[in-house]
């Protein structure tokens, strides 16, 4: 049995647009891609550590603890031995309290992350593993109901994918842009449908399927 780790934020988490409540393990897509992968014969376990508001290197100036650099070490050492780390993150390095965020920093960020990852000081004999830097769906101004706190980032996040797939490529991880396959919903323009978290479950599933990492 191998560890596949998602560090994501509500993207990932699943949070149901428009409310506070949470798809089901087997709806939001991490769950999606670890059934898929099961059932190709591939010995895998998907460990989420997907948190609502997580910022790539920033602060939340009303929730504690959305940096996401912080204590990451610590979190590699308890998830280890890992045969492959996912990172999808930037989402919310574009809310209002980063009013100067853009697809470059936001990118730097998840640079940041990838870095953090592989200092981690895990178990001697233990490797850090390779990452898969996914770029979420874009941003988009909601149809239905706007959320406040992402005003204008819908403008600001433009680039990003791109962003992310030269930090992937400088950095040498995988890479997979989600808005190939999925978009944002209509009603908060933020988060996934389940019917997208379906489909980028099944994207995603097949692009782990690319990499050699033991499963």
């Amino acid at each position: 049995m191998t560890s596949i780790l998602v560090y994501g934020d509500s993207l990932s988490w699943g949070i149901v647009p428009g409310t506070r409540q949470r798809l089901a393990f087997e709806a939001r897509w991490p769950g999606v891609m670890e059934n898929l992968l099961l059932a190709q014969g591939r010995k895998v376990r998907v460990i989420e550590d997907c948190l609502n508001g997580r910022r790539t290197v920033w602060e939340d100036p009303f929730k504690a603890g959305r940096n996401g650099i912080v204590g990451l070490g610590a979190r590699m050492e308890v998830y280890s031995p890992l045969s492959l780390a996912i990172v999808m993150l930037g989402t919310n390095d574009f809310q209002f309290s980063t009013p100067f965020n853009n697809a470059w920093t936001a990118g730097q960020g998840v640079a940041a992350i990838v870095h953090e990852m592989r200092k981690a000081p895990i178990e001697p004999g233990m490797v850090a593993p390779p990452i898969l830097i996914v770029a979420p769906p874009a941003l988009r101004k909601a149809e239905v109901a706007a959320m406040p706190k992402f005003e204008g980032a819908e403008l600001r996040c433009v680039g990003l994918a791109e962003a992310l797939r030269k930090v992937a490529l400088d950095l040498g991880c995988s890479y997979f842009d989600a808005n190939t396959v999925a978009r944002t919903s209509s009603i908060d323009g933020v988060h996934l449908d389940a019917d997208q978290h379906a489909l980028l479950g099944q994207a995603i599933a097949g692009a782990v399927t690319s990499i050699d990492f033991g499963a």
